[in-house]
């Protein structure tokens, strides 16, 4: 379907002056370590463990000469299963050099997760951590040993296989001879999607996709060879790896590491003892850095911006973390796994209300558009929508899923988000809610996120989620999760409803209340608002039976 940018069409092509990169992951990191070979490249805070360019560049060859002896071959999956380490990107940018598809695994996974996810992307070789918090690792691949029939070698990080691995004679001519044979457009990672229900779906990423994207995202927010970044985000999401590692890499800047997990006194100590000038996290971690009793104390006077992005960011959220965490160029992202992640994004020289109200335009080389759901039809700006994207960062498809692949990426290469999203008539975007999240309150259309966003405003809120429940006259209700200030009392169903009455459509006021300590989340920070919907019905099922 050939498009036109029309004032009145919810339609947008970003900018294409700089142009894309036309090279493999491991061209750009030589580029970079010619270019920028004594800077730092990679800090791990939590081991005192520096590299300079030159020395990450070494120890990734030597690791990808590692992974040549033990047979692996442009196509071959590895699979890494460790939180955020040095090791985790020094085994990402191996497995790049050598064509080998580098499969993320989830740190939250167990056993059936595991063995689902080895199987369906015939992992040869796993990389893993020995443990992390309360999962054992090396306990639960020994558990699918005899289960996985590619998998034919598990490398544990610190072990003595690990140790020859990653010391391994530099093979410059092996090394050579496969980079020769490398295009940018071969798969290069699979990431799974966080499924909340059934398996998830493993997005085939290209060199192409990733590089392109974290270079953009590095260039939205200013990177130069003098930027040193804060990375608390998990690598083996898009966020950590790409938005993190490869805006890093293919700029010259460098990478920190706060903790091997999230930890907020951990991640702003890591902060002000590097002088990084940029930090990321999903709103759930500002949130807990903003609520430190002692965050005066850390000295932020490096940053200067960051990204916030994995879920909506509260416009409360993202001016305090401006106005209290000197992030004066802070930047909102929006994307997903399938666009390798990012979409749209918020520039530093966009109004305070472009970067609290929306999450930006569209990226560099990259279209977007609002859709009707149902006719497929582009909405006039201002009209709900769902939000697709096209260009150079979709997906090549779902790992051996050519059924669920057909399903979000059509015949014209659009990938369809899921996500609701209005257009402004700058042809920036506000995402409002999922389709699935929409909730239908006799026969209105009724988008949580709208209704979270006036819940900020309660002097005692946090946070809020607000779900759909089953109801006998309505069809459905609403429900609000709340999270609350410590101290305050709990507030009642009829203390929101006064709060809301007057200030909202009386259909979108919540008719049940509840206070939670912590929501249900994914790995990457986003709350599983399927289980949330469960909780509820059960808690209103207990009190009807009383």
């Amino acid at each position: 379907m050939a498009l036109k940018e029309h004032s009145a069409a919810s339609y947008v092509k970003g900018s294409t002056d700089t142009p894309l990169l036309t090279e493999t992951i491991g061209a750009n990191l030589d580029r970079m370590v010619a270019a920028f070979g004594d800077r730092e490249a990679l800090v791990e805070v939590s081991t005192g463990r520096r590299w300079t360019y030159r020395e990450f560049d070494k120890d990734t060859r030597r690791t990808a000469s590692g992974l040549l002896a033990l047979g692996l071959r442009p196509g071959d999956r590895v699979g890494i299963w460790s939180p955020n380490t040095a090791e985790w990107t020094l085994v990402q940018y191996a497995s790049a050099r050598i064509g080998a598809i580098l499969v993320t695994i989830n740190p939250a996974y167990q056993v059936k997760e595991l063995e689902y996810v080895l199987n369906q992307s015939g992992i040869r070789t796993v990389i893993a951590a020995s443990s992390f918090k309360t999962s054992d690792y090396e306990a639960m691949l020994a558990a699918v040993a005899g289960k996985c029939p590619d998998l034919q070698d598990v490398i544990i990080v610190g072990s003595d296989a690990w140790q020859s691995l990653a010391a391994s004679p530099i093979d410059d001519a092996a090394l050579a001879d496969v980079a020769a044979g490398l295009t940018p457009h071969d798969p290069i990672n699979i990431q799974y999607t966080s499924g909340t229900t059934g398996f998830p779906k493993g997005a085939k990423l290209t060199h192409s996709n990733i590089l392109n994207n974290g270079y953009f995202v590095g260039e939205g927010v200013g990177y130069t060879e003098h930027d040193r970044v804060c990375i608390p985000v998990p690598f083996y999401h898009c966020f950590g790896m790409v938005m993190g590692n490869l805006a890093c890499t293919s700029h010259g800047s460098t990478m920190v590491i706060p903790a091997p997990g999230f930890d907020p006194a951990a991640t702003l100590a890591a902060v002000s003892a590097e002088r990084c000038t940029s930090l990321y996290g999903v709103p759930t971690m500002f949130i807990a850095e903003l609520a430190l009793e002692n965050l005066d104390s850390y000295d932020l006077g490096s940053l200067r911006t960051g990204i916030m992005a994995g879920s909506p960011c509260p416009e409360v959220v993202m001016t305090q973390v401006i106005e209290q965490m000197n992030m004066g160029e802070v930047a909102i992202c929006y994307g997903m796994t399938e666009t390798s992640p990012v979409s749209t994004q918020t520039r530093p020289s966009d109004t305070l209300v472009q970067r609290t109200g929306t999450v930006g335009t569209a990226g560099p080389h990259l279209e977007i558009k609002v859709v009707d759901p149902d006719s497929g039809e582009i909405v006039a700006r201002g009209a709900p929508g769902e939000l697709c994207t096209r260009g150079y960062s979709v997906m090549a498809g779902y790992w051996n899923d050519p059924k669920k692949t057909a399903e979000v990426l059509d015949a014209d290469g659009w990938m369809h988000t899921g996500d609701i999203a209005v257009m402004d008539d700058d042809g920036y975007v506000a995402i409002t809610g999922r389709i699935k999240d929409m909730v239908i309150r006799g026969g209105e259309n009724v988008y949580p996120r709208e209704i979270e966003e006036f819940l900020y405003q309660h002097p005692d809120v946090i946070d809020a989620q607000v779900v759909g429940v089953p109801d006998e006259r309505y069809g459905e209700e609403l429900m609000a999760w709340l999270r609350i200030r410590e101290g305050a009392a709990p507030p009642t169903a009829e203390s929101i409803r006064e709060f809301c009455a007057g200030r909202i459509a009386h259909y979108k006021i919540p008719r049940h209340v509840a206070v939670i300590d912590d929501y249900p989340m994914t790995v990457t920070g986003k709350v599983r608002k399927i289980e949330l919907r469960e909780r509820a019905v059960e808690q209103l099922r207990r009190e009807e039976a009383q």
